[in-house]
């Protein structure tokens, strides 16, 4: 997943990236509203953590405007400010989760895992194609009596095939999804993952065929 961070405390933006990535999402940092104007012209993302008090503005004309225009990426706020009527007219504005300053970084975790869920419509963690399990809380592929343990950018890779089994992705797609744009990879490092992940599905009902010119998709072996 791509998230894009608009925090304009430089140290706990640090740390936030930090751990996102170590949970295998692409971040994108800004720490101005313009700065984030600029990204989102020129990358999609899958989730906002939106800070508040900004020094070009206030992250709720943020929100409203990027609700007004229908955009449907999802909302965390980063707020300071606890009171009730704070938290709720927040949300009346759109945003679809909020967490107070200070907070522990698992529950911003947890955070970021139930909005996404209730974004692709999802109960659970787990997402199934053909006889394989992708369970994305434990990051393991279970299949055939197996369990394989995933490391984190093949777990969001094959998050990206499995909500959208059939769907072929071009290799440019792929890269947009894994790295941000401070990442320093090529395509080549896709091909390295798809490679990866090949052999994480031998066995499995499930494999990842490569549609000549046009990319990768996730079809039944």
């Amino acid at each position: 997943m791509r998230f894009l961070l608009i925090e304009d405390n430089m140290q706990l933006a640090a740390n936030i990236v930090e751990r996102l990535q170590l949970d295998g999402h692409a971040v994108d940092h800004a720490d101005t509203l313009e700065a984030a104007e600029d990204l989102m012209a020129v990358a999609s993302f899958d989730l906002i953590l939106l800070d508040i008090m900004l020094p070009d503005g206030d992250g709720r004309s943020f929100l409203e405007r990027h609700r007004q225009a229908q955009e449907r990426v999802p909302v965390i706020v980063v707020t300071a400010r606890s009171a009730v009527s704070d938290r709720v007219g927040l949300l009346d504005l759109g945003a679809d989760d909020y967490i107070t300053k200070p907070f522990d970084f698992s529950e911003l975790e947890a955070r970021c895992r139930a909005v996404l869920r209730r974004q692709g419509g999802a109960a659970d963690n787990q997402k199934s194609f053909a006889d394989t399990v992708l369970d994305s809380a434990s990051a393991e592929l279970r299949f055939a009596g197996q369990v394989i343990s995933l490391r984190n950018r093949e777990l969001r890779l094959l998050e990206v095939f499995f909500n959208a089994p059939g769907q072929v992705f071009a290799k440019s797609h792929l890269m947009d999804r894994l790295f941000s744009l401070s990442d320093e990879a090529s395509e080549n490092a896709i091909e390295v993952y798809v490679g990866r992940l090949r052999k994480r599905l031998e066995g499995s009902g499930a494999r990842i065929e490569t549609v000549r010119g046009l990319g990768y998709r996730l079809v039944t072996a």
